[in-house]
This record gives structure tokens, C-alpha cells and sequence, in this order.
């Protein structure tokens, strides 16, 4: 989940933020951290690497894992690589992640990244279970979805959609990119998953339809639609990583705010093609129904039971879909680092700090 500078501001505006204030009021002094900023929560030990140029800090919270902490820390290392292989390089020069322990639990969840808070670019907070195992980690698509918020500029909150879409659709790819996902993977899960993203009755276009389904999965289908238009129009040169590529090129990463037409302008000139601010105008105000069966069939893709897919070679726009994710097969990263088991690794309370405030 992305969240901006300017959301922050009104979190406790209108009536519910007030009623909320008034019936936390008595816990305040139990809780004197609970209006802390994440970015200023308490530290218990840092790491860092770089990736691509990046130099990307990881926090961890108070707490403890079964895993040890580089098998924690090659999990980011890897969202981290994935994402600069589909940007050319890591968004942001700095970045920092907070890595929050979740006592007695699997997996990992609620991860928000923030732009230009806390003296950092950019700035996520990801709870990791303290019984996570490698499947769990290796498994997860959360740590890269939320690397891949930074190489966007902030937008309004009814472009929210963008934020989000963008990162749904790009997440898979850079991963298969970078080599730890199948494109199979990849093209069972949207072919289950794209139909979400449907407008329903009552529907008002993106700008104007802020459910869960159209902002992650109506968003995820305009960047696919865009992707395959880019690479009709250009003969299959240039694609949405491109102009992806050009927006973080032109200075348009989270800490910046850019309005919605900035954006898309920036996006298409990396293009050479007017594709991302044609098809806003169609989408942004009213509801446009994508014929996916019709899409799937004619870049190839096949569904053959419960998430499973084969491809059609001979299908129109098989070089389409196959240029979206590259070519593969000399792509072999390593997975998480295999540890010998250990005892659960304890971050002691008393290394913690604290992070600066907004600057």
C-alpha cells in the first residue's frame, strides 16, 4: 500500500478522525507512542546493502524471528533486485525499510511505503511473522510490490489507482525478470486475478471509483492494456517499462508529487507514443470493460484448470507477450540463503533508536 505526504495531513480531519481522537484520548497515556510516525519507531539493529547504485537501509523493529536475520535480509535483497532489473537501476539513491516482528504469526502483511518522510526518499514499514519460514518469504510478492511504489511520483488522492495498479501489474514482471518467477506463474495468476478489476453498476470510472477491486485490479488492467497498446504501436520496441523508465529518468519518484497528466506525458514521451494519456481520458470518468478472454487469446495465453496456463505460440501477439517479461532462460538468481537451523534470533530492546522526524 502507497501512502503520500499529503494523505498524511488529513487522517484526522472530518468527523470520524475526531470521534476517533476523542475515544483514544484515555489510552494515551497507557500508549504515549501511538501518534509516533512509523518512521520514527523504535530500532533494534540495522543492515545495509546496495543495489544498482541504491543504498537501501533495513530496520529492524524490536522483536524476534525463527529465521535467522540474513535470510530476512536476502528477502529484501531480492524485491530489491527485482525491481531495479525492470527499472535499470533502483528508483531512489536512498531508501529505508522497517521491518516490524508480529509475535506467534506466518507471513508477511501490512506493508505502506511513504515518500519524503524522515529525512528518506522513501521510507516502508512491512510486518514479517516471527514464524515465517523460506517458503513463506520466498513465497511473498508484498515486499517487491511495495519497493515498486518508489518509481512513481506521488499522486492526488483519486489517482490512487495508478499507485496501486501499477504496482500490482509490475511486481510479477520484475520478478520474472530478475529470474525468481515463471512466466506461466505469472499469466495464471492475472488471467484469475485481472477480472477484479471489473467496474460494476454504478461505476464512474477509476478517477471516481475508489473500491479495493478498481483501484488494485483496475488499475493492474490499465497498465496491461497500456503495456500491450505501447508495443503495437511501436512494433514491439517499446513497452510500459519503458515509459516507466522514462518518469523515474525525468526526477518522477514517490518523494515528488506530480499531477496525474505530468505523469502520463513524461511516460509517453519515453514511448515516443501517446497511449498512457489517450487511454486515461477513456478510463479516468467513465467505465470501460476490457474483453479479456479476447485479450488472453490473443496474446496466447491459454487457461487449462485452477491456475494453470500454456501458451499458444501461434497466437497474433505471442512476441507481445513474451517481450513484456523478456527472455528468460539465461536468468538464474539465487533463492533465499539456506541456513542451518537456529535458535530464534532476538533483537534486543535495549539497541533501540529512533529515526528523525519529517524534515
Amino acid at each position: 500500500m502507497k501512502r503520500n505526504r499529503s494523505s498524511l495531513a488529513f487522517l484526522c480531519m472530518g468527523l470520524t478522525g475526531v470521534l476517533l481522537l476523542l475515544t483514544r484520548a484515555a489510552s494515551q497515556n497507557q500508549n504515549p507512542d501511538h501518534h509516533t510516525p512509523p518512521w520514527r519507531s523504535p530500532v533494534a539493529s540495522t543492515q545495509t546493502f546496495t543495489i544498482a547504485g541504491s543504498t537501501t537501509q533495513v530496520d529492524f523493529a524490536p522483536g524476534s524471528f525463527d529465521l535467522p536475520t540474513p535470510q530476512i535480509l536476502q528477502w529484501v535483497k531480492n524485491a530489491a533486485t527485482a525491481v531495479a532489473t525492470y527499472y535499470g537501476r533502483f528508483p531512489v539513491p536512498r531508501d529505508r525499510i522497517l521491518i516490524v516482528p508480529a509475535p506467534d504469526r506466518h507471513g508477511v502483511f501490512h506493508g505502506t511505503t511513504w515518500g519524503g518522510v524522515g529525512g528518506w526518499p522513501a521510507f516502508t514499514r512491512i510486518a514479517v511473522g516471527q514464524h515465517s519460514t523460506v517458503a513463506d518469504l520466498t513465497d511473498d510478492w508484498m515486499m517487491t510490490h511495495e519497493l515498486t511504489h518508489t518509481g512513481l511520483p506521488s499522486q492526488d488522492d483519486n489517482h490512487h489507482w495508478l499507485e496501486e495498479g501499477l504496482a500490482v501489474y509490475v511486481e510479477p514482471v520484475a520478478r520474472v525478470q530478475a529470474g525468481f518467477l515463471t512466466p506461466e506463474k505469472i499469466w495464471a495468476d492475472m488471467v484469475r486475478d485481472m477480472p477484479k478489476g471489473n467496474p460494476q453498476p454504478g461505476d464512474q470510472g477509476l478517477d471516481n471509483t475508489p473500491t479495493w477491486g478498481r483501484t488494485y485490479w483496475g488499475g493492474a488492467q490499465f497498465c496491461l492494456l497500456a503495456d500491450v497498446a505501447i508495443r503495437e504501436q511501436t512494433h514491439n520496441r517499446k513497452g510500459l517499462q519503458d515509459a516507466l523508465r522514462a518518469i523515474v529518468a525525468s526526477g518522477g519518484t514517490i518523494d515528488q508529487d506530480w499531477s496525474i497528466e505530468k505523469t502520463l506525458a513524461a511516460g509517453d514521451a519515453g514511448t515516443g507514443t501517446h497511449v498512457l494519456e489517450e487511454q486515461y481520458k477513456r478510463m479516468a470518468n467513465a467505465p470501460l470493460t476490457i474483453d479479456l478472454d479476447a485479450l488472453w487469446k490473443k496474446l496466447g495465453v491459454i487457461r487449462t484448470g485452477d491456475d494453470q496456463v500454456r501458451f499458444d505460440p501461434s497466437a497474433p501477439d505471442t512476441a507481445i507477450r513474451t517481450a513484456i517479461y523478456g527472455d528468460t532462460s539465461k536468468r538464474r538468481h539465487p533463492p533465499l540463503i539456506v541456513m542451518p537451523a537456529a535458535a530464534s534470533v532476538g533483537l534486543a530492546p535495549e539497541a533501540t533508536r529512533q529515526q528523525g522526524s519529517i524534515p
